[in-house]
């Protein structure tokens, strides 16, 4: 497998994650939710990003940890981005909540695990955080996704409103990855 490494774009770099957004592929887990989201279309799952509002996006959430964080998960070999993570904290459950998307020519490649792991270790090692979760919702078989998170070390809490709840905390992840 080749070597991964976390890249925090620059503003010129969002290109990239508006092409994310807008392919269907890439986003239809995201299709069939009904939600009132700005430029989200539920046939696809696909969200808008115009570039006015671009700006605003990126000054939320670049720059901001370990409140918030952003990054394109890159190929060392010969840098393409593959997909982002992020994480931002929750101050109502007192953890941070985190996401991972895989663009879609690079899924089923064996990505996904090394890509949470060089997620985990920059929360938990460059930034100390204590707990990442992230949910699923049950109804959608997301068994892939699942799977990679267990196989990076989350644990299951249980089902909660028809979501799969998973976590793993600072100390889970180093007795695994010391």
């Amino acid at each position: 497998m080749e070597q991964l490494e976390l890249y925090i774009p620059k503003f010129e770099d969002l290109w990239f994650y508006q092409k994310m957004m807008s392919d269907p592929e890439t986003m239809s887990y995201n299709a069939g939710w009904d939600v009132s989201y700005p430029g989200y279309h539920r046939d696809t799952g696909c969200i808008d990003y115009p570039d006015e509002v671009m700006a605003d996006w990126y000054s939320g959430w670049v720059g901001h940890e370990p409140e918030r964080f952003y990054a394109y998960i890159k190929r060392s070999l010969d840098g393409a981005w593959i997909g982002d993570v992020n994480f931002h904290y929750n101050p109502e459950k007192d953890w941070w909540d985190m996401g991972i998307v895989i663009y879609a020519p690079y899924r089923g490649k064996g990505y996904a695990v090394p890509a949470l792991k060089k997620l985990l270790d920059h929360a938990f090692r460059d930034w100390g955080i204590s707990r990442i979760h992230n949910d699923f919702e049950v109804a959608r078989n997301e068994v892939a996704a699942w799977k990679a998170h267990r196989k990076a070390g989350f644990k299951e809490l249980g089902i909660e409103n028809g979501f799969l709840q998973m976590m793993i905390t600072k100390e889970g992840y180093f007795a695994n990855n010391s």
